[in-house]
């Protein structure tokens, strides 16, 4: 997977688009389900983006 295939959402819109809780996805982040680099990404301002491909890679059980 390249640079150009990642499509970067906020924590919000990634739960409405997967049906997950902000909370459930806080929690991946938070206990490393989701890789920092690979499933989500922080930009200068801190702000949250997860990587929409990598993480419905992870939800079918496969690799990113």
């Amino acid at each position: 997977m390249n640079h150009s295939d990642r499509q970067l959402v906020t924590v919000k819109k990634c739960a409405e688009l997967t049906g997950l809780s902000e909370n459930a996805i806080r929690q991946y982040l938070k206990k490393g389900q989701w890789r920092f680099g690979i499933h989500w990404f922080k930009s200068a301002n801190n702000k949250i983006f997860i990587c929409m491909s990598a993480t419905n890679l992870w939800m079918q059980g496969k690799e990113a």
